[in-house]
């Protein structure tokens, strides 16, 4: 894991009462956290998320989710650095 992934799931994610895995095969694909019971990815992006080929490579991911009524949420690395809460909270938004 990432230090970002590690922060997101020792400051926050494994804490909540509901289960959250981590380095989770869904089909063809490795997601950084997924949650079951919402049915709900946890994808932090780095710096290479953001060139076209990474950005093309998540189009294709998250349509691959869509297609399996999967919700995909995205946080940049920044974000998790800088704004830790309010990734926190706008995760909290869709486990309900």
């Amino acid at each position: 894991m990432t230090k970002e992934e590690r922060h997101l799931w020792y400051d926050f994610l494994k804490g909540l009462p509901i289960t959250f895995n981590r380095q989770k095969v869904i089909g063809p694909y490795i997601v950084d956290f997924y949650c079951a019971q919402f049915k709900i990815v946890v994808e932090l992006d780095g710096s290479q998320h953001y060139e076209d080929e990474g950005k093309a490579k998540d189009i294709e991911r998250d349509e691959y989710f869509r297609s399996n009524g999967i919700k995909v949420l995205r946080y940049s690395n920044l974000d998790v650095n800088r704004n830790f809460e309010s990734v926190c909270e706008d995760i909290l938004k869709y486990l309900k």
